[in-house]
C-alpha cells in the first residue's frame, strides 16, 4: 500500500503595507489637507528666529511640523517662493493687520497710540518665534535685497502711521515725525533687549510713549 503524498507549500507571507498612521501613508495625506501655507510660514519664521536665514530649509521645517518634505511642495514652488511669501505675510500681519485693528477700535490719538503699543508688544508673534522674529528679519535684510525692500516699506508704513497718530494728539508735523522716529526706534532697540530677557518690552514702550506725550504737552503750555 503506497503512502499518501504530502504536498509542501510555502507559507503565505502578507505584503507589508505602510501603517495608516505613519508619515509614509495616512498621516502625511492628512497633513497635506490640514496644514495651510500659513502653518508652513509660521514654522519658517520660527526657524529664522532661532537659526537665521540659513535655517529656512524645507526638510528642517518639515521636521518641525512632523510631516514629510514632499508636503512642502503642496504650498510652495521652492524655498525662494516660501521666502517671498514669508515677507508678504509679515508685512500684512505684523503691520497692516495691526493698523486695521487699531483703527477699527477707534478712540482719540492717545488711545490709539496706547492700543498700538499693546498690539505691537502682544502675543501675535509667539507662533512666529516670539520677540526675536523681527530682529531676525532685520538681519536677513542686511544680506538680501528682496527682504531689504520689504523691510524698508514696512518701516515707512509704521513710521507714517505713528506720525499720523501723534499729529492727532496735536503734535506739529516736525514733532510728529521726530516722535515717530523715537518711538519706533525705541521699539527696535527694546526688542533686542527683550530677546535677552533684560526688559519688560510692553512696560518700557508705554513709559516711552508717556514721556513723548507729556513732553509735547509741556511744550504746548
Amino acid at each position: 500500500m503506497s503512502s499518501p503524498k504530502i504536498h509542501h507549500t510555502s507559507a503565505y507571507v502578507p505584503t507589508r503595507l505602510a501603517p495608516v498612521n505613519t508619515v509614509a501613508y495616512g498621516c502625511d495625506m492628512m497633513t497635506k489637507a490640514t496644514l495651510s501655507s500659513d502653518d508652513w510660514i509660521k514654522a519658517a519664521f520660527r526657524a529664522l528666529s532661532s537659526g537665521g536665514v540659513q535655517a529656512i530649509r524645507a526638510e528642517a521645517i518639515a521636521r518641525d511640523l512632523k510631516v514629510s518634505k514632499g508636503s512642502f511642495y503642496w504650498h510652495f514652488k521652492d524655498v525662494p517662493d516660501l521666502k517671498a511669501q514669508m515677507l508678504a505675510h509679515w508685512a500684512g500681519q505684523a503691520t497692516d493687520a495691526i493698523i486695521a485693528d487699531v483703527e477699527d477700535a477707534g478712540g482719540s490719538g492717545q488711545e490709539r497710540l496706547r492700543r498700538l503699543v499693546d498690539e505691537a508688544t502682544g502675543d501675535r508673534n509667539l507662533a512666529y518665534g516670539g520677540v526675536p522674529a523681527e530682529g531676525a528679519i532685520r538681519e536677513w535684510a542686511r544680506y538680501d535685497g528682496a527682504a531689504a525692500e520689504v523691510l524698508k516699506a514696512v518701516d515707512e508704513r509704521r513710521l507714517a502711521y505713528v506720525a499720523l497718530l501723534l499729529a492727532r494728539c496735536g503734535h506739529s508735523p516736525a514733532s510728529s515725525r521726530s516722535g515717530a522716529n523715537i518711538l519706533y526706534g525705541g521699539l527696535i532697540g527694546l526688542e533686542a533687549l527683550a530677546s535677552g530677557e533684560l526688559v519688560d518690552l510692553r512696560a518700557e514702550m508705554h513709559a516711552l510713549l508717556s514721556a513723548l506725550l507729556e513732553g509735547e504737552s509741556r511744550r504746548g503750555v
